[in-house]
């Protein structure tokens, strides 16, 4: 790979999407589900022997800061960069781009996640390298996944003609954008074969995504060109201005109106971004009943296509004729919930916020 080729991974995030596992002080991204390793150590996992962990960046909150450190001591600790107050994936993107182009200018950044699941390595490291090249023939390059489904909790990407082929892979023009479908304009997408899931995953020059920050988020770039007129460590220079940001998405923020952007298609990749319970079932092995077991006591009668996790190995767990549940006992809750109302988690995470029963979050 590229020497100036930098992997900055999205570790932020407040922690709710699996509820109540996941808690604001423990986030999705520190979770080991069926694992050895956190969710954000496989991230990190994905690149080795591709990038160096000199090369990667992780941007987070001081709160989670120290936490990841000790997952991943390899990284550098100055490659851990703090993010003073969220205020969405393009400011991430700016803040990393600031860093990067004090130290080099001719990067390459990879925007990763940190809590997604991917199976197939050696394929994801092939997108890399496709990525990069295709980064320095000066597009703005995001990374589709085949949907397996029209689902309505990921946004759409429609793909337009080749523009090149890298490494045997193609990569298409980007024509729109489509952020979170109704279900029939889902069915339509992936019915028409030309639609593919927005990864949430990018990759471009760093100059380049400067300027398109610089066009079209002004207020950002201000931040921007004070860290690199500061040095990132003097925040006192550039919070009042960071503070003063609107949060906003890089796809609404920048994607959406740029040009140059194509989509490189990684169908088989094994993605899935662990968006709820339910989605475990397309992740985890299950047993012969369908069953995914995350409990050591667990005592199952006459129970299929059920989830169960606790944290506790002394507390039994013990379902007799139940289907489709998810069942999760960590700390001070108790969730039961059908498996088709996972997504309804989110409401119950925002109920709770209402409340100011902070002390289940």
């Amino acid at each position: 790979m590229n020497k100036s080729f930098y992997a900055v991974i999205m570790a932020g995030g407040g922690g709710t999407r699996l509820w109540p596992l996941s808690r604001s002080v423990r986030p999705k991204q520190m979770l080991k589900l069926g694992s050895e390793r956190t969710l954000f150590q496989q991230a990190v996992d994905r690149l080795y022997g591709l990038v160096p962990p000199e090369r990667i960046l992780v941007v987070t909150g001081a709160e989670m800061a120290m936490d990841l450190q000790k997952d991943c001591p390899e990284i550098p600790g100055e490659n851990y960069l703090i993010e003073p107050a969220p205020k969405g994936t393009a400011a991430v993107v700016g803040l990393a781009a600031a860093y990067l182009y004090s130290k080099d200018r001719q990067a390459v950044m990879a925007i990763l996640t940190a809590d997604h699941v991917i199976r197939d390595v050696a394929y994801f490291q092939k997108i890399l390298r496709v990525a990069d090249e295709a980064a320095r023939l000066g597009y703005l390059v995001t990374l589709g996944i085949h949907p397996t489904s029209p689902s309505t909790g990921y946004g759409y990407i429609q793909r337009g003609q080749p523009v090149a082929e890298i490494n045997q892979q193609r990569v298409y023009q980007v024509l729109q954008f489509k952020e979170k479908p109704d279900a029939d304009t889902a069915r339509r997408m992936v019915e028409s074969g030309d639609h593919d899931w927005n990864s949430g995953m990018f990759f471009w020059k760093v100059e380049q995504i400067r300027q398109e920050i610089a066009n079209q988020l002004p207020e950002l770039y201000q931040v921007m060109i004070q860290i690199e007129n500061a040095g990132f460590e003097r925040q006192e220079e550039w919070l009042p201005l960071w503070m003063k940001l609107k949060p906003e998405t890089i796809d609404y923020g920048i994607m959406e109106r740029a040009r140059q952007v194509v989509v490189i298609p990684a169908a088989g990749l094994g993605w899935n971004d662990v968006g709820s319970w339910d989605s475990l079932f397309e992740v985890l092995e299950s047993d012969g009943n369908g069953n995914i077991r995350l409990s050591d006591q667990w005592l199952a009668l006459d129970s299929q296509k059920t989830l169960v996790l606790c944290e506790d190995d002394q507390r039994l767990i013990a379902t007799i004729g139940v289907e489709n549940l998810i069942i999760v006992d960590s700390g001070n809750v108790l969730l039961v919930c059908h498996k088709d109302k996972a997504q309804s988690v989110r409401e119950l995470v925002q109920i709770l916020k209402q409340s100011g029963k902070d002390n289940y979050l």
